[in-house]
């Protein structure tokens, strides 16, 4: 580990670190505009010169130099403060002066580096030079003119999403960013370009011209797009919610999301349930809180009561509603609301044991009938960093493109008997195996696929490489409350309940509960809501303090950032309100005490942060057929949210289905 001077102060780095890395473990702040440490380097901004000693007399650039032992580093002397203003001058002599109209405006890193490190007044008077706009799908805006070339929103595409359709054409002046043949960029996490460029080449297209980011109230929250439980800050304004941005959390997300996660926070203010509704005469029509209680108390189910919860649901609706029933004498609780089942005795036989992160290190990987890239991007961006490192990817299911190179085994879930030879000696000669069994293929194959992880030691000591990937952002932290049945929803159709609660569950085979009084409790105006004979509105998950469990069993909370609309209510409170008319009143009034009850009942979910369940694989049928069918057939239209969004509707048609959109010249 290489020791060195930074402006008189000596530090010590890793092997292979650069310059600027060193000045910045020296507590010194380096501008910098093509360089991001999780992108490889470039080293053409130029912004990031410092003075290093010994070495020639001129600075150097200090993203791509390396640190080396007794070096001497200069970030302040006058030759390096001329640098860094001629560089700014450079850079200024074609950006145009959009700042009042730039979307990027108030959080510029051009803006802030020009006022820190630039001279103050330009010497430049000739013409500056134009750029036609590109064309890059309806999550990016392109302003092209004020690209400055730091080749950011390439090196992402090509690196981290694995998608290489953006780049560069042309030299010197000429140079253009653009995406190949002006198309729309058809990755999944595209969005993140746009936090990347440091300038307003690429903006929010959906969030163009809306707000100004001193406009707005900043919330910590957890994503609930898909099971990842990507770290966000909701961004709002009053009563509505303008945009999502990652928070950076490395054992989850980085600093990366999905566009889903960015973009479907437009359907949080349409299709929305403002007040209840009660069904006469065969059509909802609008009712009080008391007529719409009124109409269930009138049910008198008894203990013939059962409930189903959504795939954005918080543990704290799920315990009151779980109490709820408990209080009425029902246990027919279940969120796998498509039909899935299998064995939920071992929590460990159905998490993410290796951990998120953990994956990175994994050096064969076999894939179960998951699409990563739909249903879990960011996972999916953590097999990318393995395979950089060496590791295989084999697969089973339909092919499809995950970004990375992977050896196809076929698409027969009895391949779990015994791999071809090619996967067999990559497992047999991993040090850190790892199995990813997808939701399609739980059914089928979970026993086949816990022999084939006992067969070849993926669970070893330091070492857990049995991993199940869930969709749902409520699947982990409804079966650590007991949502499941041992045959999953077939067991609540069986019992054919007079009372059936839909929690947030829009995607029930309802014509199995022909003969049961269905209650929504959910925020959307969407297929659970049109089948039910009473609605009750609640609040998104923008709309109130929740937890949730990510895939690999880790307990997060998001915090409220705007209020429901109308009559909408936290569900929680709903429950505990019409516990009252059932005649079984809930023991508790405040969200503090409600989790307090349920940290007793379910102490893991007491504490913030990763579970750790025993592994305690349970023994099932080995044997496993059938042919595997991806769950999810739109990226963009998983859930309530997402069907009522313009934006993911604009994705789904143009990049799913393939349908072409006209833009007018601007």
């Amino acid at each position: 580990m290489p020791k060195l001077k930074v402006d008189g102060i000596e530090v010590e780095v890793p092997a292979g670190a650069t310059v600027l890395q060193a000045c910045e473990a020296a507590g010194k702040e380096i501008p910098r505009f093509c360089y991001h440490e999780r992108l490889s380097i470039a080293g053409n901004c130029r912004m990031c010169l410092v003075e290093v000693k010994p070495g020639p007399p001129k600075p150097q650039a200090s993203c791509a130099l390396p640190a080396a032992e007794n070096q001497e580093i200069f970030t302040n002397t006058p030759m390096v403060k001329n640098a860094r203003e001629g560089v700014m001058e450079f850079l200024l002599i074609n950006h145009p002066l959009d700042c009042p109209i730039c979307d990027q405006g108030g959080e510029c890193d051009l803006q802030d580096q020009s006022l820190a490190y630039g001279r103050g007044h330009s010497r430049y008077t000739e013409n500056k030079r134009a750029v036609t706009e590109k064309y890059m799908g309806p999550i990016v805006k392109t302003v092209m003119t004020r690209c400055i070339q730091c080749t950011r929103c390439i090196r992402f595409a090509e690196e981290v999403a694995g998608v290489e359709e953006i780049g560069a054409l042309y030299r010197g002046e000429d140079m253009q960013i653009t995406s190949y043949l002006e198309g729309a960029v058809t990755s999944e996490l595209s969005g993140n370009v746009v936090d990347l460029c440091p300038v307003g080449a690429l903006t929010s297209k959906p969030y163009a011209f809306e707000a100004r980011p001193w406009e707005l109230k900043k919330t910590l929250s957890i994503d609930v797009m898909d099971a990842v439980g990507t770290n966000i800050r909701l961004d709002s304004r009053g009563r509505q919610v303008l945009r999502a941005l990652p928070v950076i959390n490395e054992d989850v997300n980085e600093e990366w999301a999905s566009d889903k996660t960015r973009h479907a926070v437009d359907g949080l203010v349409r299709r929305r349930l403002d007040r209840p509704f009660v069904r006469r005469d065969g059509k909802l029509v609008e009712a009080s809180w008391e007529e719409a209680f009124a109409a269930i108390a009138a049910v008198k189910p008894g203990n013939s009561v059962a409930a189903v919860h959504g795939d954005l649901l918080d543990c704290e609706t799920m315990y009151a509603a779980k109490a709820l029933l408990a209080s009425l004498g029902s246990s027919l609780l279940e969120g796998r609301q498509t039909g899935m089942d299998y064995d939920t005795s071992s929590l460990a036989a159905v998490n993410f044991n290796t951990t998120i992160a953990g994956a990175e290190k994994a050096d064969a990987i076999l894939l179960v009938g998951t699409n990563l890239r739909w249903e879990a991007p960011l996972v999916n961006t953590r097999i990318r960093k393995a395979i950089k490192k060496g590791a295989k990817v084999f697969a089973i299911g339909p092919e499809t493109d995950l970004t990375y190179k992977v050896e196809w085994l076929g698409n027969d879930l009895s391949i779990l008997a015994k791999l071809p030879k090619p996967a067999m000696d990559a497992f047999k000669a991993a040090e850190r195996p790892m199995v990813i069994v997808g939701g399609a293929a739980l059914k089928g194959g979970h026993g086949a696929a816990l022999k084939l992880a006992k067969t070849y030691n993926v669970v070893r000591e330091g070492w857990n490489g049995f991993n199940v990937l869930h969709m749902a952002a409520s699947r982990m932290g409804g079966l650590m409350l007991g949502w499941a049945q041992p045959s999953g929803i077939a067991d609540i159709v069986a019992a054919k309940p007079k009372l059936v609660f839909f929690l947030g569950a829009d995607e029930v085979d309802f014509s199995n509960f022909a003969n049961s009084f269905k209650v929504y409790i959910g925020h959307h105006g969407d297929k659970g809501a049109a089948v039910a004979d009473v609605v009750l509105p609640g609040a998104s998950y923008a709309e109130k303090s929740g937890t949730w469990v990510n895939l690999e069993g880790r307990v997060q909370r998001g915090e409220r950032a705007v209020f429901p609309p109308g009559d909408a209510r936290d569900d929680w409170t709903i429950l505990r309100a019409l516990s009252e008319k059932l005649g079984t009143v809930l023991p508790f009034d405040t969200i503090e005490e409600l989790r307090a009850a349920m940290a007793v009942d379910c102490p893991d979910l007491a504490t913030l942060g990763l579970t750790s369940f025993a592994w305690n694989a349970p023994a099932l049928d080995a044997k496993a057929s059938g042919e595997v069918g991806y769950p999810i057939k739109d990226f963009y239209l998983t859930n309530a949210i997402c069907r009522a969004s313009p934006t993911m509707q604009r994705c789904s048609a143009e990049l799913v289905h393939g349908q072409a959109f006209a833009e007018a010249a601007e």
